[in-house]
């Protein structure tokens, strides 16, 4: 097991590159688009994502040379895939992209089609063992009760070698409560509450139902204690390289980690 995923330069190298102010900045201005311009927000979210997991896999070593895109014939599994945003994103690159999403609702959100999802919870994933190349969850763990039972199956249906990117959500972060804003830091039910009061409906995401507290800590724990994979990075998602540093830092991560991402080697 590696004590210190920091330190894993082969497997960050390219994903720090691309870590810059600016990235972050662009990213920052597009989050409170989520519900009133999803096109743009998913759809540069979907970039980003993309980008990153191509970064992870070809330090991996395992891409053929001189094939057209980035993740040349490999399967690709979003949990939590939503209504569709990132498979052209995954085709541009040469991958098969599949999605598991238990909301029929949020399958349909945006009006694309999409020929390769499947209805499904990630906690008890319907896709047989050691099946994909890549597992991804981006912004999900967050929203279900048991985030480390989804970890553990997405371990499992991926293939030995292959990789696991967990990212999700920090609760004490400054973006934990999402559309309730900052009022999350007052309690999860206080925050629904006053959500409800201001906008006359309950938040998308509602807590308790489709938002859960998860922190940083727990989800290293998970990374580094798991028997299905090998841990071989984490770090913030949205943060400039320079504020990496963050994730090692106990009780402050918590709060200044927006969201954490977990690499993993399948076992």
């Amino acid at each position: 097991m590696i004590t210190d995923p920091l330190h894993r330069s082969d497997a960050l190298r390219s994903v720090a590159r691309r870590a810059t102010l600016g990235r972050s900045l662009e990213l920052l201005r597009s989050f409170p688009k989520e519900q009133s311009d999803p096109d743009e927000f998913y759809t540069g979210l979907a970039r980003d994502t993309v980008e990153l997991v191509s970064d992870l896999w070809e330090r991996s070593g395992d891409r053929a040379p001189d094939a057209a895109g980035r993740l040349p014939g490999l399967t690709v599994l979003d949990v939590g895939g939503g209504p569709g945003y990132f498979s052209e994103a995954y085709a541009a690159e040469g991958a098969r992209y599949v999605s598991v999403e238990p909301d029929v609702g949020e399958m349909a959100a945006a009006g694309i089609a999409q020929t390769g999802s499947v209805r499904g919870s990630g906690m008890a994933l319907p896709i047989r063992s050691d099946a994909v190349d890549i597992c991804i969850s981006s912004n999900v763990a967050e929203h279900v009760p048991e985030p480390w039972t989804m970890a553990e199956e997405m371990c499992r249906v991926t293939r030995p070698g292959g990789l696991v990117v967990v990212s999700y959500t920090l609760w004490y972060g400054p973006f934990g409560g999402h559309e309730m804003g900052l009022t999350h830091y007052l309690g999860g039910e206080r925050a629904r509450r006053l959500y409800e009061r201001r906008h006359g409906h309950p938040p998308k995401n509602y807590y308790g139902r489709s938002l859960f507290e998860v922190g940083c800590a727990e989800g290293l724990a998970w990374a580094r204690d798991t028997r299905s994979a090998d841990l071989l990075a984490a770090f913030p998602r949205y943060h400039p390289r320079w504020a990496w540093w963050l994730v090692r830092v106990p009780v402050l991560r918590e709060i200044l980690v927006s969201n954490l991402v977990l690499v993993l080697r399948a076992r």
